[in-house]
């Protein structure tokens, strides 16, 4: 009886186990803030300008929140620097928005990528980006 028992117990416990779906995650959600004075798409703007970004950012689970924004520019398409992080705390980690700032430098077809990167708890990263090119 104590074998049938323990036959018992490990099979239910390998249905458990195994019949548990592990959640695949869902990306953090980021989006280019619109209309006013906002550049939200790729654009040529003339060299000297000022240009200014705004992202909102949220999680996409309850349990998966905000935990990195990042701003890095590429050159041209050269490698991507980060002009600004910030590590989010608090209620950063449900919603987050951000507005960047950048004059433009005045070299004529100079192309300025701007991604911007939110990662969540889960490690789980989603960003947008926009393509300026100098007139």
């Amino acid at each position: 009886m104590k074998k049938i028992n323990s036959i018992i117990s490990v099979l239910m416990f390998s249905v458990i186990l195994f019949s548990c779906e592990k959640d695949a995650g869902k990306l953090p959600i980021i989006s280019f803030k619109t209309g006013g004075s906002y550049t939200s798409a790729d654009a040529t703007i003339a060299g000297g300008t000022n240009v200014t970004f705004g992202i909102n950012a949220s999680k996409a689970e309850s349990k998966d929140v905000l935990k990195q924004f990042n701003v890095s520019k590429s050159i041209n398409g050269a490698a991507a620097t980060t002009v600004f992080t910030k590590s989010l705390t608090g209620s950063e980690g449900d919603t987050y928005t951000y507005d960047y700032s950048a004059t433009l430098e005045s070299v004529s077809g100079q192309k300025n990528t701007y991604t911007f990167t939110v990662t969540n708890r889960d490690g789980l990263v989603n960003q947008v980006s926009a393509t300026i090119t100098i007139q």
